[in-house]
């Protein structure tokens, strides 16, 4: 929308540079999110860094939808900065939504309740296509009265997306420090059973906590601190895991949001941009971003929901990464005769693609970590994990615009999609390091200490007891 506003001149196209400068600004704030936020949330406890990062979030979109020109500070630079804002408020849910959830879930469970926090940004990602639409058609007169007008709608669009966040910052704000971190890291005890024990009355069924053995263990586990981390990760068996969480989420990252923040070369290929007027334009694009996301992501995320404790993390990591790598040899050594052939075959193909991503790498990548690492550096390793997958990101976003025009206007895509094949393969070997993280509790996956095998029923006895 903004090339017609500030670059009517440039054929309402925005320039090269800046349009790179918007999409890699807030993968860099993620970045410095994601290790920031992760470290914060080892050193000072999950509690007391959810909703930082949301209140900073929101403050960043305000900042986007307000966002002027002058002589002093162009409107592009000034919108460069709030999407480092949000970047960082972004980066920093990672470590802790997914750490969160892990260590509040049930062993049984803890893989669809965790696929199920990241799902909800598929219906995101449609809702703020459908109030992209709805925005664009109730300026519809206006802008083709005066294409300007449209500088209401982007600023709509964006400032409404601080509303939901607003909403669950009171959640945020007031959810309880997880147990194990209470225990592991602060190491109190009694206070880490009675926040178990609030949790079971409050949060679960008394009986469905099924980690209450787990978290209700006598002996401590070493306190965090740079020596023991280098200790930690200085074995193999530690070391090779974060290589694979760390690698794979790279991988699929140069492939994901090389394709996602492009989505509108893909879109023109299939009739959903360009237009007689602006208005046309937008909503057409509005509408095929919609499409996308109902077709692919939504279904490929709730599938991975409903499946994941049942074939297991590695399982859906590996075979997510194999179909990607075949789609996008097809894609890529075929782009041109398909399109040629049929636009339905190239629109059947590509949703395929966007199903297993989600039913795939996408979705497990941000599992994995917030589950095989010890309670002291979960967060850390999940925030380390996941900045390398946006430095994957800035590397194919400026590689995409770099390199798909080589030879005329979007010549080189066939060729870009050839490359992501390549990394959907080395992915592949990548998952060989992780492990197989379904059916165990998180202390037999990260190695901490043996529990008291009779203190197992140490929480619900003591919630029966006080019933009576």
């Amino acid at each position: 929308m903004v090339g017609y506003i500030y670059w009517a001149e440039e054929g309402n196209k925005t320039p090269h540079n800046v349009d790179t400068a918007l999409k890699v600004s807030c993968s860099v704030g993620t970045v410095i999110g994601q290790l920031l936020f992760g470290y914060l949330a080892d050193r000072v406890g999950r509690k007391r860094m959810y909703g930082v990062e949301l209140m900073i979030i929101i403050i960043g979109t305000l900042g986007q939808s307000l966002a002027g020109n002058a002589k002093a500070a162009s409107f592009w630079a000034v919108i460069t900065f709030w999407r480092i804002i949000v970047g960082i408020g972004i980066g920093g849910d990672y470590p802790l939504s997914s750490v969160i959830t892990s260590e509040f879930a049930t062993t049984k469970r803890r893989g669809a309740m965790m696929a199920a926090v990241f799902a909800m940004q598929g219906f995101g990602q449609v809702a703020a296509g459908l109030v992209g639409l709805v925005c664009t058609a109730a300026y519809k007169s206006a802008i083709q009265s005066d294409v300007a007008y449209l500088d209401y709608v982007w600023r709509l669009v964006i400032g409404i997306g601080a509303v939901p966040g607003a909403v669950a910052l009171y959640y945020r704000l007031t959810i309880p420090e997880t147990p194990r971190y209470t225990m592991d890291v602060e190491q109190k005890i009694e206070k880490g059973l009675r926040d178990a024990k609030a949790f079971i009355e409050h949060g679960a069924a008394a009986g469905d906590y099924t980690d209450n053995e787990a978290i209700a263990r006598v002996e401590t586990t070493p306190k965090a601190s740079w020596a023991d981390f280098k200790r930690h990760f200085g074995q193999w068996k530690n070391a090779k895991m974060l290589i694979g969480t760390s690698y794979s989420w790279f991988a699929l990252d140069v492939a994901w949001y090389g394709l996602g923040l492009n989505n509108s070369i893909i879109l023109q290929n299939i009739g959903f941009a360009g237009g007689s007027d602006a208005y046309e334009a937008v909503f057409k694009t509005c509408v095929g971003n919609v499409i996308i996301n109902l077709l692919g992501s939504v279904p490929g995320y709730w599938i991975s929901v409903f499946t994941i404790d049942y074939l297991g993390r590695k399982f859906i990591q590996i075979m997510g990464f194999t179909m990607l790598t075949i789609m996008f040899v097809i894609l890529g050594f075929a782009y041109n005769p398909i399109l040629e052939c049929s636009v339905a075959l190239f629109i059947v193909l590509y949703t395929i693609t966007q199903i297993f991503f989600n039913f795939g790498p996408n979705t497990t990548t941000f599992i994995v970590p917030g589950e095989c690492y010890p309670t002291r550096y979960r967060s850390t390793a999940h925030g380390i994990s996941a900045a390398s997958g946006k430095v994957g990101s800035i590397i194919a976003q400026v590689a995409f615009g770099l390199l798909k025009d080589r030879g005329g206007s979007n010549a080189w895509i066939n060729h870009l999609l050839q490359i992501f094949a390549l990394f959907m393969l080395t992915g592949i070997f990548s998952s060989l390091l992780i492990p197989e993280t379904k059916g165990k509790t998180l202390e037999e996956l990260s190695g901490e200490p043996e529990l008291n095998k009779t203190s197992s029923h140490t929480i619900t006895e003591s919630v029966q007891k006080e019933d009576y």
